[in-house]
């Protein structure tokens, strides 16, 4: 989850709050991409999840980071809770979860090499003190009494309001693992347009990297329990915004939205002061109860917009929220599909022109059907598998007008759709891999996962 935001003074206009998103547009050619991925870490020897403090710990992984990788530390109340270097930063989930938020960068490959350099530096580390890490969509046999929580005041905020608001709000906070990336817009309209094929080819990336199959030991019944786990939260700040499909939609009309989401907190000198279910309208007026008389900063509006989760999210960009963490493979897929498809007017036209027919209970559906089936889904006459297929090929030749070479041997980018496209072959996506390994009684013990599948 972000990082307290920094920076930029009272708020004293709405038009701020529109104009906030709008700052973010960019000419083409400075478009980047910026990949966030998400890994649980636990102790080699007992299986169980990282601690903060102690040997075997996320706090010895990130001073071990800091002192042998040059990485700079970022502290809460005195303890490390994140690191900087380079653009790129890392950052902790409520559970430990390991998370690489990448520098803005150019192309594909470059994050590829990103990748590889931050897992090899956690293998590391990792190793010296008996700990691995392993991409999942969900935990696969951890209970939440199990789960230690890491010192953020803001997920000790968080964790308090999720039992008031839904029902699987604390599996999402401390044993889930995604990735995702974010992308820029050029304007207004442009943003509008990504956001809509971003809500509405959501369900599809959830089926391509559908990877959580097991729950506290079990089958659960889903091939992205992850994503089974968003749909009954919090309904007020999470699932596919109809509303961005409607006439008038753009930065006025997102803004009206995040307003109406309760906060959660308003950050002060280091401290999480608790305004939960509190109003960001009320807080425009001088009227919130937390802190009667103050008026917000841009930094505590930046702050609000972290706090809504819907599967895609804008802020100065647009994040693609809708895949479960996997393998290194999987990692560099998740970009590659979006870039592909967002990144050229051709291949964006396209993918509009596939769904801009849908109406919101076929975008629902889609989303329903892709955590339970993956690509075995079937809505109405779409079929997942069918759909994703020609997704793909739109993604791809996205990738193919970019053409961005790696210097190499690669001329372009599509290589890194090549798992994708044997799913969409196949019909097979990780999950399916992962329950015919480790489901029934003649297959191997589910504890095999975590080493089986360390980075």
């Amino acid at each position: 989850m972000s990082i307290p935001q920094q920076g930029g003074g009272p708020i004293e206009h709405f038009d701020q709050l529109a104009d906030y998103m709008a700052s973010g547009e960019k000419p083409g050619a400075d478009w980047r991409i910026g990949t966030e991925h998400e890994k649980f870490g636990y102790s080699k020897d007992t299986l169980e999840p990282l601690p903060y403090e102690g040997r075997r710990s996320i706090k010895a992984m990130l001073e071990g980071l800091r002192d042998g990788f040059g990485w700079a530390p970022v502290l809460e109340q005195e303890n490390i809770i994140g690191l900087t270097k380079n653009g790129a930063n890392v950052s902790l989930e409520p559970g430990g979860q390991f998370e690489l938020s990448g520098a803005p960068l150019e192309t594909l490959h470059q994050g590829r090499d990103e990748l590889e350099t931050h897992l090899r530096e956690v293998r590391t580390v990792a190793e010296r003190i008996g700990a691995g890490f392993v991409g999942l969509g969900a935990a696969p046999i951890w209970t939440h009494a199990e789960m230690p929580m890491m010192p953020k005041g803001r997920y000790r905020l968080m964790t308090d309001y999720m039992g008031r608001v839904g029902t699987h709000g604390t599996q999402m906070m401390y044993r889930t693992c995604t990735v995702q990336v974010n992308l820029d817009f050029a304007s207004e309209a442009d943003m509008v347009k990504k956001l809509r094929v971003g809500l509405a080819l959501q369900p599809v990336a959830t089926a391509l990297f559908a990877n959580s199959p097991f729950f506290e030991g079990q089958p659960n019944g889903h091939k992205s329990w992850r994503s089974r786990i968003w749909r009954d939260l919090d309904a007020v700040r999470t699932g596919m915004l109809p509303f961005a499909f409607e006439e008038g939609m753009g930065y006025e009309r997102y803004v009206d939205y995040v307003l109406d989401v309760p906060m959660y907190f308003v950050y002060r000198d280091g401290k999480y002061i608790n305004a939960l279910g509190q109003s960001f309208r009320d807080f425009l007026k001088g009227q919130l109860p937390a802190l009667p008389g103050e008026v917000p900063t841009l930094s505590d509006w930046a702050d609000h917009m972290t706090t809504v989760f819907p599967e895609t999210r804008v802020k100065k960009y647009i994040e693609m929220r809708g895949a479960d963490a996997g393998d290194r493979a999987h990692l560099n897929a998740l970009p590659a599909l979006w870039v592909g498809l967002l990144y050229d007017q051709g291949a964006l036209d396209a993918a509009w022109d596939l769904v801009k027919g849908w109406d919101a209970e076929t975008r629902e559906a889609l989303r329903v059907a892709a955590s339970v089936s993956a690509l075995q889904a079937e809505v109405g006459s779409i079929h997942m598998q069918d759909l994703a297929r020609e997704v793909v090929e739109i993604a791809r030749a996205g990738l193919a007008a970019r053409g961005r070479g790696d210097g190499g041997e690669a001329a372009d980018e599509t290589g890194f759709l090549d798992v994708l496209a044997q799913s969409v072959a196949t019909g097979r996506v990780p999950a399916d891999e992962l329950l015919s390994r480790y489901a029934g009684e003649a297959k191997a013990p589910l504890e095999r996962i975590y080493d089986d599948y360390c980075y």
